[in-house]
């Protein structure tokens, strides 16, 4: 079997654990350059007071991010996960610079997004090595099996949301830290609880997180008119989603005004 395709096991691991990690490189060491080279590009783009954060669905204008995207070793992975007809909507930054307290506090991702039926998956891609003293993503193994749980305000003034977990939700000792060298990837479930502790070291954490769901997947374009979909595998037979231009800039972004707004974030 081809290292691009995943094993029964590897399969039933991600299914009964809700998360996904150990996988052969998707970029090797000159790909990884090549990563950090383009990030650059990227991030000169951002004006004012602008934060790395705020670099969302940029692949929307930037042939460098969509063809990350789309590559097809990352597709393999997740057909193997979610089935054969998905798409691309989402992508984001998460970058920790050397000894910042920033922390992503618990939550899951399908309680901010106004997407039916909750399905779906996230890549997370690490630019730079991602471990325990730079503030590696921790999942709690399992937890996408309880449904989507109740969040409340997030009391932590260095947490990036404004919202995690109830408490009573999870027990934070059975956490993983998702181990990762420069050019891996982990998956996770839209439902699995996780979160990241601040960067206790003097090197950067650079992860890139990219969002796929099944073609049945539907958004409420109330809460996130400016939701777009890129087909990546199978066929959409539901056509539920509009469907974004493929871009054809290498370093090109989007302005705030055309950003995807999240459930949450349209809520204030």
């Amino acid at each position: 079997m081809s290292n691009k395709r995943l094993t029964k096991e590897q399969q039933q691991s991600y299914h009964e654990n809700g998360y996904l990690t150990g996988l052969p490189p998707v970029y090797d060491a000159s790909g990884v350059t090549r990563l950090n080279t383009g990030i650059k590009e990227i991030l000169a783009l951002l004006e004012g007071d602008e934060r790395p954060l705020e670099i969302r669905e940029w692949h929307q204008n930037s042939t460098f991010l969509f063809d990350i995207c789309m590559h097809p070793q990352i597709l393999d992975y997740v057909e193997d996960l979610i089935g054969p007809d998905f798409f691309m909507w989402a992508s984001s930054f998460f970058i920790k610079d050397p000894n910042s307290p920033d922390t992503v506090d618990w939550h899951q991702d399908s309680y901010y997004w106004p997407l039916t039926p909750p399905d779906s998956c996230t890549v997370w891609l690490a630019f730079s090595d991602s471990d325990e003293e730079n503030g590696a993503m921790r999942v709690i193994p399992k937890s996408h099996k309880g449904g989507i749980i109740q969040h409340t305000q997030d009391a932590d003034a260095n947490s990036v949301l404004t919202l995690r977990c109830e408490t009573a939700a999870y027990t934070e000792d059975t956490a993983v830290f998702m181990k990762l060298k420069a050019g891996q990837i982990s998956i996770h479930d839209d439902k699995i609880i996780h979160g990241s502790l601040g960067n206790n070291s003097d090197r950067p954490r650079v992860g890139f997180t990219i969002r796929y769901s099944k073609t049945n997947v539907k958004c409420d374009l109330s809460v996130n008119p400016n939701f777009k979909t890129y087909h990546c595998r199978g066929v959409d037979q539901y056509k539920h989603n509009p469907v974004g231009p493929v871009p054809t800039v290498e370093y090109g972004r989007i302005w705030q005004d055309y950003r995807n707004v999240e459930t949450k974030d349209a809520e204030g």
